[in-house]
């Protein structure tokens, strides 16, 4: 297990990172470990099984947490690399594997091990309940990723799912690109209907609330780090473009006297 303790004591874990995702890590995981974050905005109450301290603190625990903005993880593995103590494993929870992925292999010491995750949700989806929501695990270096994975299905609950940080890449340009673009352009067509609604309308808007709050570096992060988004966007905008036009083209239908 990724949270042995060889004194049978409580093990630690460094969170770097505690920011609305961070505080989500932090409280699933305290029945397991002792939590050390840092964060340059550290409330000053963390919370009970949080003990908030310095960055080199949070990088000498056994196990390390990158729960930060993907464009900020090269300067943290350059920040936190002189403190990782040999064997240590690190992990980060960004929606974007690739650039991640190669940031912590060429910037982080060869005696630390890597595994590059996403969780497929966030603080709203995630809000009742962790059992059967899902994660994406990405081997970087060292091993590890089997018995990460055995920890989180057999103690969080969690739907783990095995892939590259490339093929997580492509299928994430759809699914959260696309989502996530769809929900930018509903909130901006504000204010839409509430009463008068279908079944279908309201699972979408459900769809909306769950990521319509993320902050601004989530959706910068999906749709302009993943290397295939673009290609996703543009195709969906095309469809749509040509959809338009075949409607603009069907005839109007006839309206018949009373």
């Amino acid at each position: 297990m990724p949270f042995e303790s060889p004194e049978n004591s409580r093990p630690r874990l460094g969170l770097i990172g505690f920011g609305a995702f961070g505080r989500l890590v932090a409280r699933h995981l305290a029945p397991y470990v002792l939590i050390h974050a840092y964060d340059p905005a550290m409330p000053a109450e963390p919370g009970p099984d949080v003990v908030p301290g310095s960055l080199r603190a949070a990088a000498d625990c056994p196990v390390v947490i990158l729960a930060a903005p993907v464009p900020a993880i090269p300067g943290i593995v350059a920040a936190i690399g002189p403190h990782l103590r040999p064997g240590a494993l690190v992990l980060d929870v960004g929606s974007v594997k690739a650039v991640s992925a190669a940031a912590m292999r060429d910037g982080l010491p060869a005696h630390v091990a890597i595994v590059a995750t996403h969780p497929l949700f966030g603080p709203q989806s995630a809000r009742d309940r962790l059992r059967g929501l899902k994660i994406a695990l990405c081997e970087v270096r060292g091993g590890r990723t089997r018995q990460v994975a055995a920890f989180l299905r057999r103690r969080l609950g969690l739907d783990v799912i095995l892939t590259t940080p490339e093929a997580h890449d492509r299928d994430a340009a759809t699914v959260q690109g696309l989502t996530h673009l769809i929900a930018k352009v509903m909130v901006r067509m504000a204010p839409l209907p509430t009463r008068l609604t279908t079944r279908s309308f309201d699972l979408l808007m459900q769809a909306v609330e769950m990521v319509r709050h993320d902050a601004p570096e989530v959706f910068d992060a999906i749709e302009r780090a993943n290397p295939y988004a673009g290609a996703v966007r543009r195709r969906f905008v095309a469809e749509a473009v040509e959809l338009t036009h075949d409607l603009s083209d069907a005839p109007e239908p006839a309206v018949r006297a009373a």
